[in-house]
């Protein structure tokens, strides 16, 4: 992840090199399937999605424009920057929530901005606690460990980021990027002149790993949104453990009101939207008709769904939210869609419990000359997993 919103430009061209340096040492299919994203204040860009080329890589970091961020280097646009790092945090660990296994999210760049955490207001407060429990929850229910490196290495003056490294965090202390990467069971590399190796520290640490579950014997109440910390200890001195400081407890996703949707909802979905990450949270595929290029049948697997138990008076149900999006050649969105869409179970299945049962959506989607390509997000909304399918449009074919 190149972090070109809150890094120096100077400081990203020393990333870019390191980076490339560090994949030309390496074996020419890479041990992991790696994805490059690039992320400035006005586009969330995959650079190249997932690969073990090597070659592949470096050949998309090389032709990648980066973005001169003078927001930065003025020292404007704080809030903004504040917003694009949580959505990008938000936007990558619900892309990959339905990727099997553990995986290594290493940001290269700053991440935050310098912040008087005193000064804000307590609503202020209120909503960045409540974008750092939502991170922090996504991450971990995504199984994201989180790594960030500074490129910046060894400052003569680190007042060139507006007050140093150091300012407040809502974990109890000082503010600051990498106390939501310690809450990960990553951590910071700063300091450093040589980033390719901190690139390769941060990969090895986070390739060999043990997953530990327990199940706490003072669960939290309802209502209690603070951070809980946990510790693990092994009995040999000579170990260092290096874990998940802990966690936010967990509450299910918001109704969804259609007519007032909460503003994290639509953030949600028009990331997806917007984004040419696939997302697999909720497994989703398209059947195009065979008589109409422009009608598909969206699929949605059976353990993506979460039906309710039958009532006395109300059968099993689901309920989704379907957003279609088309685009031009470019890139360039065209139309958007959005509905929720409530189906009920036959009465003759179970009244609770599992039930294995898919759902079948169909949808045409208006003809446009101009329009090539149209991405179907669904989302769950008892669960808030999230799934995406593209499909290129007047040929019938799904694209890949």
């Amino acid at each position: 992840m190149l972090d070109e919103f809150n890094t120096r430009f100077e400081d990203m061209a020393f990333a870019r090199y390191s980076l490339k340096k560090y994949l030309e040492n390496q074996p020419a299919k890479l041990p992991a399937p790696t994805i490059l994203i690039a992320v400035n204040l006005e586009k969330f860009t995959v650079v190249h999605d997932y690969t073990q080329n090597k070659d592949e890589l470096i050949e998309a970091l090389e032709h990648h424009l980066v973005a001169y961020p003078w927001q930065m280097q003025q020292g404007a646009w704080v809030g903004e920057r504040y917003v694009t790092a949580f959505l990008t945090l938000r936007r990558v660990a619900e892309a990959l929530r339905g990727h099997p296994g553990h995986k290594n999210m290493i940001w290269i760049g700053r991440g935050f901005p310098s912040l008087n955490y005193a000064r804000l207001t307590v609503q202020a407060q209120d909503h960045l606690e409540s974008a750092v429990r939502s991170c922090v929850m996504m991450l971990r229910n995504s199984r994201i460990t989180l790594y960030t490196i500074d490129p910046a290495g060894v400052m003569v003056n680190p007042e060139e980021y507006g007050g140093g490294r150091f300012a407040n965090d809502p974990f109890g202390g000082n503010y600051q990027f990498d106390r939501m990467a310690r809450a990960t069971g990553g951590g910071s590399l700063y300091g450093r002149n040589d980033v390719d190796a901190a690139i390769g520290t941060a990969i090895h640490d986070g390739s060999s790993f043990y997953t530990l579950t327990y199940r706490p014997s003072n669960p939290p109440a309802p209502d209690d949104k603070k951070f809980r910390k946990i510790k693990v200890t092994v009995d040999r001195p000579d170990l260092k453990v290096i874990t998940r400081e802990g966690y936010f407890p967990s509450s299910p996703p918001a109704p969804v009101d259609m007519q007032k949707p909460s503003k994290r909802l639509l953030t949600d979905l028009v990331a997806a939207e917007t984004s040419t990450m696939v997302y697999d949270g909720a497994p989703v595929s398209l059947a195009p008709s065979p008589s109409d290029p422009n009608t598909f049948t969206v699929h949605v697997d059976a353990k993506g769904l979460d039906w309710s138990p039958a009532t006395g008076t109300t059968p099993r149900q689901v309920e989704v939210i379907l957003l279609v999006a088309t685009f031009d050649h470019k890139g360039k969105e065209l139309t958007r869609a959005a509905k929720t869409i409530k189906a009920s179970a036959p009465p003759t299945v179970p009244a609770n419990g599992r039930l294995d049962r898919a759902l079948d959506i169909q949808y045409k989607v208006d003809p446009d000359p101009k329009a090539a390509r149209a991405r179907f997000v669904v989302r769950i909304s008892a669960t808030g997993r999230i799934g995406t399918a593209d499909a290129t449009l007047g040929q019938g074919t799904p694209a890949p």
